[in-house]
């Protein structure tokens, strides 16, 4: 009770100091109940998912680490993902791979995939108050190979059309089950180790292939498409680069997704936001950490996050831009792999929000630039603290480093025992 009042007095007096700016505090706490983190399901088990067909993590992907308690089956991640939703405020939503069907033991391939294999999600989630998103998947397969749906050969293309194809349905029938778009996700691997003696033609390959699988309208579920900067293996060409899919998306109306990881380490995704705002309808961001190479590091709050938080708000973009994280890091605790990213997101977020940006658009206006620059500068160093611990307080979730206890009991009483 000392902490908890401890807590609340802090909080006054940072409501306090923000009011003296012009910030409602209170104001900003209501709307971080706009966003929602679409969490990604293969944090609990390093990218493996439920089919039968084994082998090992294809596609220019790699996971690195190997540390004890890796999600085995359907119930460990759903019971990892119950834990993990615990210790992070707010409703949030789920993000699967096709691979993470319930597929009940059977061998079911890829281009055989249907809603019914993901029925027991779609109920699971319902109960525990998640909305579903959805990932076509077309690595880690003995037809995945270098090229998925630009590749010249026809039945390995139309395999992974018929595939992307059902994952849109699925995806529609998620999104009708729960009431609520389901977003989903279309990225694929395909590129070469060296560079291809006509890089237009895979490209031309890909636009068909996208354009028979979004020939069939769907009105609860919405389409993204996600490009790659490079893959393990693949590093001189990829097809679905990030030019290709904005082009294809601004001529479409597609979504497109963008991922932190997956551009040069010199370029900030940040300033792509209002561009793609002005001719895309909407907007996906896959929330990661690169470092050197798109390796997938754990969030955390760092500049690139807070930039990339501040213009989504600064935008006024909160209801055309979907949030989702994607890292997989198995050298450390999973679990606290995936709630320091969350929290980390939350907080980049609550902290844009706490930005006095009407005095920061006056200065502007007026041509003063030592005043927006110092008050920016200044705001580094406000209370804002103490507002996400009054966040977490409201919202019943441990406030500061108490995660901490709580994922090491886990650990202790569940994963340790996998």
């Amino acid at each position: 009770m000392k902490k908890e009042n401890q807590l609340k007095q802090a909080y006054e007096i940072a409501k306090e100091r923000y009011a003296e700016l012009g910030v409602d505090v209170d104001s900003a706490i209501e709307n971080m109940k706009k966003i929602s983190l679409s969490l990604h399901c293969w944090q609990t088990d390093d990218v493996v998912g439920f089919e039968n067909q084994g082998g090992p993590l294809t596609g220019g992907i790699q996971v690195t680490g190997n540390y004890p308690g890796r999600a085995r089956n359907i119930d460990e991640v759903r019971t990892d993902i119950e834990k993990v939703t615990s210790l992070i405020a707010g409703k949030h939503r789920l993000s699967l791979h096709e691979i993470y069907g319930d597929f009940q033991g059977k061998v079911v391939d890829r281009d055989e995939v249907e809603p019914k294999h993901f029925q027991s999600w779609m109920e699971w989630a319902k109960e525990k108050e998640l909305k579903l998103d959805f990932n076509s998947t077309s690595f880690s397969h003995p037809k995945s190979g270098n090229l998925t749906l630009a590749n010249p050969d026809d039945s390995i293309r139309n395999f992974w059309i018929e595939h992307t194809k059902r994952c849109r349905w699925i995806s529609e029938e998620m999104g009708k089950f729960q009431n609520d778009p389901s977003i989903m996700n279309l990225w694929i691997h395909d590129g070469s180790k060296e560079v291809p003696a006509s890089r237009l033609k895979y490209r031309q390959i890909l636009e068909q292939s996208l354009d028979e699988i979004f020939s069939t309208p769907y009105e609860h579920m919405k389409d993204c498409i996600e490009a790659k900067l490079f893959g393990i293996g693949l590093e001189s060409y990829t097809v679905g680069s990030y030019d290709f899919y904005l082009g294809y998306g601004a001529k479409k109306g597609k979504i497109v997704t963008l991922d932190t990881g997956h551009f040069h380490l010199t370029e900030s995704v940040a300033d792509k936001i209002s561009s793609l705002l002005l001719f895309t309808p909407e907007i996906m961001l896959h929330v990661s950490r690169p470092i050197r190479w798109d390796s997938d590091h754990v969030v955390i709050l760092n500049d690139d996050l807070l930039d990339l938080t501040r213009e989504i708000i600064r935008s006024n973009a909160l209801d055309r831009i979907h949030v989702g994280l994607d890292y997989f890091d198995a050298t450390i605790n999973r679990i606290g792999a995936y709630v320091v990213g969350c929290r980390a997101t939350q907080k980049a977020f609550l902290r844009a929000l706490l930005e006095p940006s009407a005095t920061l658009q006056k200065y502007e206006a007026n041509d003063q630039y030592f005043e927006r620059l110092a008050l920016q500068e200044e705001l580094k160093s406000l209370p804002w603290t103490a507002v996400w611990d009054q966040y977490c307080l409201q919202n019943g979730v441990p406030v500061g480093e108490d995660y901490i206890a709580d994922i090491k009991k886990y650990e202790k009483e569940v994963t340790s025992k996998r």
